[in-house]
């Protein structure tokens, strides 16, 4: 049996600019699309997915490059929001054309009204790391409905803790014996250092046989988890490819009086951008680890009436 292996979740300079100084305009991710081709089939993988932010832009910049691919898998990952509270959600969207990119977009406000869409595509699509943005906004029950409108969920994601991806691949797990849920798994990564290191195998000579195999539940996740070495990893090699952009070496996004006072602020923030990043990555981490106790012991209230708490159990170390 062929098996054929891909990394789904992994983003390129297309991705959309991060706003967490929005004064800045950093991108999220700085990796050329034919970088991000290279590095995946040095790296093992037999396709080459792009899900870059509410965008298949880097995507088709691949296609462009290399007509007539068939490695090549078109992806987003769509920003969504759980209605009527305040959790963002992301949806790796594979196999997905420029007509449905377009349709989505007006729906992203109403995470429900996404996938409803989606699953009337009948596109492939999953659930991007379930419990990074919850925050017990909502009760882990309410939050959970999630699982009832997707077909799969990503169980292991490169920049998630391993406790975090356990967790889901145990919440899959539980959910499938009730309701089949498929796996996903992918890097997650926004530079080139850690693409095709996560991945997910699913049997299949062709792109078209591989996503229905992961449509039947047939992937197995491989490769690595991530932790506070991968997020901070990630973080530094945007900010130096951040800095390197604005002065000519990268993606042109800066211009005039805007250019030069960026490059006035990452020369005076230096000291900052040296600790920073790693303290805010630990706490990150410690908050996400903190989260995936506390959802432990509210699974089990959501599971163990159905027989399965035991799969909840915390794992052996």
């Amino acid at each position: 049996m062929t098996l054929l292996r891909a990394d789904l979740h992994v983003h390129t300079s297309h991705s959309k600019h991060n706003g967490d100084i929005p004064f800045v305009a950093s991108r999220d991710c700085y990796s050329p699309p034919q970088a991000v081709y290279r590095i995946a089939k040095a790296r093992g993988m037999d396709l080459v997915a792009i899900t870059d932010h509410d965008t298949i832009d880097g995507a088709l910049d691949l296609l462009e490059r290399q007509p007539g691919a068939r490695d090549v898998i078109v992806g987003e990952e769509v920003s969504c929001c759980f209605p009527d509270v305040d959790i963002p959600v992301h949806l790796g969207v594979y196999g997905i054309t420029e007509a449905l990119h377009r349709d989505v977009q007006p729906l992203r406000d109403n995470v429900f009204q996404v996938t409803a869409f989606l699953r009337e595509a009948g596109v492939f699509f999953c659930l991007n790391h379930l419990l990074h943005f919850y925050r017990r906004q909502t009760p882990l029950e309410s939050y959970l409905r999630l699982l009832h409108e997707v077909p799969a969920l990503e169980t292991r994601n490169g920049a998630m803790s391993t406790a975090h991806n356990r967790l889901v691949e145990q919440i899959a797990a539980a959910w499938s014996v009730r309701s089949p849920l498929a796996s996903v798994a992918g890097s997650d990564a926004h530079t080139l250092r850690r693409g095709g290191r996560t991945w997910i195998e699913a049997p299949g000579t062709t792109r078209e046989e591989f996503l229905e195999s992961l449509k039947r539940g047939r992937g197995r996740p491989g490769g690595l988890h991530g932790g506070v070495p991968a997020t901070c990893g990630d973080v530094y090699g945007v900010i130096a490819a951040y800095a390197a952009s604005l002065v000519g070496a990268g993606p042109v996004d800066h211009r005039g009086w805007h250019r030069a006072a960026c490059l006035a602020f990452v020369v005076a923030s230096l000291p900052l951008q040296l600790l920073l990043p790693a303290v805010m990555t630990l706490g990150i981490k410690r908050r996400e680890m903190r989260e995936v106790r506390r959802a432990r012991k509210d699974l089990h209230a959501v599971f163990g009436q159905r027989g399965t708490a035991p799969l909840l159990a915390e794992p052996e170390t």
